[in-house]
């Protein structure tokens, strides 16, 4: 409370203008699940640098695994039959495995919470509308639930420039310039934007797991999704024909799924 009398006029000015934005303030269920969301990035980040780290002193002793895809159960049946001569390097090894073993089991866990709570909250119309986009699953729909919160306070144009994935500007009288995007707002949903944006650049073909997405959504948010996955697919394809670096693409065609996802989220 203001105690200020000068400020509590100001206020009271503003607020008979109409120039005082209204905010929700998230409940006490809403405050924990976004706690539960960023403990699984958190672990995210902690898992690719523990792999980072076991992965670089494999390196050092002139072993390159050439199995196939890392970090899979054949890779993991791989390093378990890594051994070094001298014992200090064996301890090394043996430490550095381990911390990837217990991350990951910690992240499996944080995971199975997450589809849980997604499945069975307030939350849950909200990630099923958005799951029928390409690149949302049940993780990120549930992130990026959480994380926006209130999404009627936004409009379509307004939501990208809310996550900093709008261009930023620098313009002096009648000249302006425009440069890289401004990257403020939440960091957590504007990763998970361009991740999911990455999707879209393949050829748009619904399969089993978007099938069985769209089954959970009502038919108006199959509409949409669909439609959706249709318009940002040929934005890639048109970024593709004028030869537009996939980074600058990809983040533009994120600012645009950031709209569509705002259209879903509002869906009643």
């Amino acid at each position: 409370m203001k105690t200020d009398a000068k400020d509590a006029v100001h206020l009271a000015r503003l607020l008979r203008l109409d120039e005082i934005t209204s905010v929700v303030i998230p409940s006490v269920e809403q405050e924990a699940a976004r706690d539960l969301v960023r403990a699984r990035e958190d672990c995210r980040g902690d898992l690719m640098r523990a792999r980072h780290r076991l992965s670089k002193l494999l390196l050092r002793q002139g072993i390159v695994y050439s199995g196939g895809a890392a970090w899979t159960d054949a890779h993991d049946r791989w390093l378990r039959r890594q051994h070094f001569d001298p014992p200090t390097a064996q301890l090394a090894f043996e430490s550095d495995h381990d911390t990837v073993l217990a991350i990951t089991a910690r992240r499996d866990r944080l995971d199975a919470a997450i589809t849980a709570l997604a499945a069975d909250s307030e939350f849950t119309p909200v990630v099923q509308r958005l799951g029928c986009l390409r690149g949302i699953g049940t993780l990120t729909g549930f992130a990026l639930a959480v994380e926006i919160g209130d999404w009627h306070r936004f409009t379509g144009n307004s939501i990208g420039a809310f996550v900093g994935l709008v261009p930023s500007e620098q313009s002096s009288g009648a000249s302006g310039a425009l440069g890289p995007i401004t990257k403020t707002g939440n960091t957590h949903v504007r990763r998970l934007l361009i991740e999911a944006a990455w999707h879209h650049r393949a050829p748009y073909r619904p399969g089993k797991t978007m099938r069985d997405r769209w089954e959970l959504a009502p038919p108006a948010a199959r509409a949409r999704g669909d439609a959706g996955n249709r318009r940002l697919h040929a934005r890639w394809v048109a970024f593709n024909l004028r030869r537009k670096r996939t980074v600058i693409a990809n983040v533009a065609v994120a600012r645009e799924l950031a709209g569509w996802c705002w259209s879903l989220a509002i869906m009643d």
